[in-house]
């Protein structure tokens, strides 16, 4: 990261002005929310079965990518007796939330489901994703270029990893799990997951939009490289959708709802808000879990959300689990009295405000989820929550040294990835929580 933090320096010494290429289509008419690529015809679609289960994928480059995808290895192994046969934990997953790194993982399996497990490794894991970027950075084409870095990543992650697929490519069948691939509005600082409920606030069709470029602005860092732009159009705009409507009435005095519900309906005012500019989808929320909580609460809460899914029979177990690739390596400035450099004083600001803001994540989601159960259950039909947390933290203290040097990259060596898709293994496989649930889904 370094070294693409020099070259992208070195491009912005060249003073060129950069503007985003705009790719996303509009609607005349307003694509009905239940359409498409979306969380309502999910939810109309669904077969929820016994499980409802959703993973969150955090942030964290190549390393949160590779300890994702060993933890969908694990689920996919594991087969527990669900509607009176033995099934994969994997078949019964219905929505992944991801930013960043995780969201390579998370678009892929959108894709191909199972195939992940064919080529994802040579495709993104072990491949030098990093190197590909520095070297088209260099390019001299590029120095000059108007479209900015973002646009070459999305080309290589076009060509190379997604192969052209638009979200019309999504499986979207009644076992599939909806995909929730997050980035940060930079103007508003509002999640923004791309989903065609989200893309009608734009008057957009998301069916045509490159899934490598939302992948591209869920782990665009700022500075690094720049924001994706979406033309936010106003042709089909007649009225605020009604789940935004309720959803300000249901904020209420949550004042983090209401930041929420005030992003989004800033997208009504066409003229100040002609573009939308999406980075990073860990600067608002580096597990992923809030772009889920969101999609709960802005519906306005569990009982409205299972209402939208038709009122069929609420699953008996609610699993959220929860994949957290960060580290926590020694700082340097630790051992000298040296200064620190610009660079290590922002990472050590970053790092603080992001172990903070992840910890009142994790705790705002462990309450919800209880409370989310309590609201669906009766009393001849008990619904219990599982929140399974998963970190590299929890493993054995002497393992910790070997991955808290992984570096937040894109290039990791094949021992870096082989341990880490066998730490994703070993942590779901050892998590108590998780046991607890296989022992319930046992006993029947």
């Amino acid at each position: 990261m370094r070294i693409l933090l020099i070259a992208s320096s070195l491009l912005l010494l060249a003073g060129c002005t950069s503007y985003g290429k705009v790719v996303n289509e509009a609607v005349t008419t307003g694509a009905e929310p239940q359409e498409g690529y979306s969380i309502a015809h999910h939810m109309r679609t669904h077969d929820y079965g016994d499980l409802l289960i959703t993973l969150a994928f955090s942030g964290g480059g190549t390393r949160a990518a590779a300890l994702a995808y060993g933890v969908l290895q694990e689920l996919r192994d594991i087969k527990a007796v669900i509607g009176g046969r033995p099934r994969s934990l994997l078949d019964e997953v219905d929505m992944i939330s991801s930013v960043s790194g995780g969201s390579f993982t998370s678009a892929y399996y959108g894709l191909h489901g199972e195939g992940i497990f064919e080529d994802f490794e040579a495709a993104f894991l072990r491949r030098n994703v990093q190197s590909e970027l520095i070297r088209r950075l260099l390019y001299p084409s590029q120095w000059f270029a108007s479209t900015g870095r973002t646009e070459m990543a999305i080309k290589l992650y076009d060509s190379s990893i997604f192969h052209g697929a638009t979200f019309a490519d999504m499986r979207n069948g009644r076992k599939d799990p909806i995909i929730l691939i997050n980035a940060s509005d930079l103007g508003h600082g509002v999640r923004f997951s791309f989903v065609q409920e989200y893309f009608n606030l734009l008057c957009s069709d998301l069916s045509t939009f490159p899934v490598a470029r939302a992948v591209a602005a869920s782990s665009a860092v700022p500075v690094l490289f720049h924001p994706v732009v979406v033309r936010n159009y106003s042709d089909c705009k007649q009225g605020r959708p009604d789940w935004l409507i309720r959803a300000r009435e249901v904020a209420g005095q949550n004042p983090e709802l209401q930041q929420v519900v005030e992003g989004l309906d800033s997208y009504y005012d066409s003229d100040r808000r002609q573009y939308a500019h999406y980075v990073d989808g860990g600067i608002t929320d580096n597990l992923g879990l809030r772009a889920a909580y969101e999609v709960v609460e802005v519906a306005g809460g569990m009982k409205s959300f299972h209402r939208k899914a038709g009122n069929r029979r609420f699953p008996p177990h609610v699993v959220f689990i929860s994949v957290d690739a960060s580290t926590d390596p020694e700082p340097e400035m630790d051992i000298s009295n040296r200064q620190p450099s610009m660079p290590e004083t922002v990472a050590a600001m970053s790092d603080i405000q992001l172990h903070r803001y992840n910890a009142a994540t994790l705790e705002l989601m462990q309450q919800s989820v209880v409370r989310w159960a309590g609201l669906v259950s009766t009393a001849d039909h008990p619904v219990e929550s599982h929140f399974v947390r998963l970190s590299l933290a929890a493993l054995d203290p002497s393992q910790k040294p070997f991955f808290n040097e992984v570096p937040t990259s894109f290039a990791l060596s094949d021992e870096q990835v082989d341990r880490l898709i066998e730490a994703g293994r070993e942590l779901l496989r050892n998590d108590p929580t998780f046991q607890h649930l296989l022992r319930q889904l046992e006993a029947g």
